[in-house]
Order: C-alpha cells, then sequence, then structure tokens
C-alpha cells in the first residue's frame, strides 16, 4: 500500500499566491518577517515588486493593506494565527471588516499543532475572533488540495476574507476529479446514519480515519468536511443532525466560539439535536511535537473514536 501524500497547508497558500499572482496582476502579498514560515516567500521570488515585507508590526501591516485594497488591490496579509488575529485583532476590525473593504488574511501555524512553540504560538481562539467579525469569510481547509481551491475562492470573492493554514503536513485526501470547492458548501465525504461527525481542518483527515473504526465496530458515522465556517452551511448540518439524531463536532481549535459553537448555534434555532464538541477544552496548548500533542489533547483518529464511540 502507498504512503499517503502529506503537505503542509502553509505549504499550499504559498504555493497558489505563486500560482494566481500572473493571473490576477492586482494580488499583492504582505508580510511581517514571517515570509519563510508562511511560505509567501515563495510568491516573493516569483514577483518581487508585489511582495511587501512590513517587518514585526502586524497592526500596521493590516493598516497598509487596507490602504491597498482602497486602490484596487487584493491584498493578502500574512503572518501566524496568533499575530493575524490575535495582535491584529482591531486593525482587521475597523480598518478592514467596517469598511468592508477586499482584504485577505492568511492566517499560519494555527492550532496546537503549531508544536514546540508552545502555548503563546498556538492560536486556538482565531475562528472565534474572526465569526464575531461582521461579513468576515471563515475558511479552515482540510488538505493541500481544499487550500489551494480556498485561496483562489477567497481572490473571487469580493470583501474580507480570514484563511487559516496549519504548520503540519497533513493527509492530501481531496485529490479526486469530482472535488468542488464552494464558499460556504460543507462536503460529504462519507455516509453514515447512526451519527453525523462534522470537522474541519486537520481534524477531517482524523475524523475519516476514525469513522473507518467505528464501521469495525458496526457504528455507522456520516462525515462532513466543514471548510469554510462562516457562512456556514447550515441546511447541510441540519439535514446530517435530521438523518443521523446525533452530531459530533471536531476541530483543532476552542470548543468555546468555533466550529462547534457555529454548529449549534444552527442547530438551536432550526432542529435542536445532541451535540458533543470536540476540541480544545477551556485550557491553553503546551509546547511538544505535534502529533503528540494532538494525541495528548485527543483530536487524532483513535481519540476521535473512543469519544464518539461512547457517546453514540
Amino acid at each position: 500500500m502507498s504512503e499517503v501524500k502529506k503537505i503542509a497547508t502553509r505549504e499550499s497558500y504559498g504555493n497558489a499566491l505563486a500560482q494566481y499572482g500572473a493571473e490576477y496582476e492586482n494580488l499583492v502579498v504582505l508580510d511581517a518577517d514571517l515570509a519563510a514560515a508562511t511560505k509567501t516567500g515563495v510568491f516573493k521570488k516569483a514577483f518581487p515588486e508585489r511582495h511587501i515585507d512590513c517587518g514585526i508590526a502586524e497592526c500596521n501591516m493590516v493598516g497598509i493593506a487596507a490602504g491597498l485594497a482602497t486602490t484596487g488591490k487584493i491584498p493578502f496579509v500574512s503572518s501566524f494565527a496568533m499575530f493575524a488575529a490575535g495582535r491584529a485583532f482591531e486593525q482587521i476590525r475597523n480598518s478592514v471588516g467596517y469598511p468592508k473593504l477586499n482584504v485577505k488574511i492568511g492566517a499560519t501555524h494555527a492550532g496546537i499543532s503549531v508544536g514546540e512553540d508552545g502555548a503563546t504560538h498556538q492560536c486556538n481562539e482565531d475562528i472565534a475572533l474572526m465569526r464575531t467579525i461582521p461579513g468576515m469569510v471563515v475558511i479552515n481547509p482540510s488538505d493541500d488540495v481544499e487550500a489551494k481551491a480556498a485561496v483562489k475562492a477567497a481572490l473571487d470573492h469580493d470583501g474580507p476574507v480570514y484563511l487559516r493554514f496549519g504548520r503540519l503536513a497533513v493527509p492530501v485526501i481531496n485529490d479526486n476529479p469530482d472535488y468542488k470547492f464552494e464558499l460556504g458548501k460543507g462536503v460529504v465525504l462519507r455516509e453514515g446514519k447512526d451519527v453525523a461527525i462534522i470537522a474541519t481542518g486537520l481534524c477531517v483527515s482524523e475524523s475519516l480515519a476514525a469513522a473507518e473504526m467505528l464501521a469495525a465496530d458496526g457504528i455507522d458515522a456520516k462525515v462532513i468536511n466543514i471548510h469554510t465556517i462562516k457562512p456556514l452551511d447550515e441546511e447541510l448540518v441540519v439535514a446530517a443532525a435530521k438523518e443521523t439524531g446525533k452530531v459530533v463536532t471536531v476541530e483543532e481549535h476552542s470548543v468555546i466560539g468555533g466550529l462547534g459553537s457555529a454548529v449549534c448555534d444552527a442547530l438551536c434555532a432550526k432542529l435542536p439535536a445532541p451535540v458533543l464538541k470536540i476540541g480544545i477544552n477551556d485550557t491553553y496548548g503546551e509546547s511538544g511535537p505535534a502529533a503528540e500533542l494532538i494525541k495528548k489533547y485527543g483530536l487524532d483518529a483513535k481519540s476521535i473514536y473512543e469519544r464518539v464511540k461512547a457517546y453514540v
């Protein structure tokens, strides 16, 4: 059996920017002294005149991007999620969100899979923060294919977009001819009638593996990939809850304010159903190898399998 191809979505981000740079002449990339880590250096090498290193000044970077957007440019501001969503939140809210400017935020190194950088750099709150900004689109792709498609979708969308990328290499699961990316639309990866597992980001591949384990125990799990957390595919979420009666959300993010909260908001309003939220509980991360942290915080396939089995 051939080994599954793995690519970090931050790599996909840099490659996609370089790929679309020729097609979109108004595409401009800004970075905060992290071009090597965010992989925007790939774009810089191809289009040096359209890459701006703003130094370690994320708030100023967002302000520059807002100004560029008013001139017809499509600026992508890039930094670690902790700095892009956390440090520059006020500027994103007031200088980008409020005037509805066409700025894209490429946030890499999100979640606990940042690993050894530790709690200060492991942003598990960014989706919650970005969801609260009116008009902000929030995307968390599951693999290389989806990450590249997300960049293209962000380019074609008129308005602010937050894109979440990871440091850890993850399995490529969407490399099939039928794959289609559409903003605000979830993707059913596996049909099932006993429980619906709704996952996002790197947790999608782990949830698929967990579903296979559940199947061996006679539990038929439906698996849904939610790449766009805002706007949420409420129609698909409600249909899954109606079909299975039980819902599980899985995310590399706090259980407060992320995918789980978005799903609960939708179901509470339209079809009340029991929901188990799997994610980072009310705690900070810690320093350690990414794979070990994912296991410790219960986001690996085996942990998901055990939680869902007990729940069902």
